[in-house]
């Protein structure tokens, strides 16, 4: 599983600053695409990943679904507001404009990317 997670991290650290990205679309990127929850997971360890912009993913409708992992009760949507992304009522305005999807913004993914 660890394997897993470094090449999460490894994908979450290309999402460019003042765009969001989705479980599900990491996880296809990765050839796993059944695994969204595992990418949840993921992210729910990288706090212990200080490199890793775990607030850049979201859940696949914009919604800030992992903002209770983060310190605090807002600092998921504070780092996203500081990126220039409206969040209001735990969901990202305009999500299809913020949207990175690394499956069209990537290589195609290899072991060691």
């Amino acid at each position: 599983m660890s394997n897993f997670f470094s090449n999460v991290y490894r994908v979450v650290k290309k999402i460019p600053e003042g765009r969001v990205t989705s479980y599900g679309a990491i996880a296809r990127y990765l050839g796993s695409p059944q695994s969204s929850r595992m990418v949840g997971w993921a992210m729910n360890a990288a706090h212990s990943h200080s490199d890793v912009p775990a607030h850049r993913v979201v859940n696949r409708i914009g919604l800030l679904t992992g903002k209770h992992h983060f310190p605090g009760i807002s600092l998921m949507q504070q780092l996203l507001e500081n990126e220039g992304i409206k969040v209001v009522n735990d969901k990202i305005v305009d999500f299809e404009n913020h949207f990175w999807d690394p499956v069209k913004e990537l290589p195609p993914f290899e072991i060691g990317m």
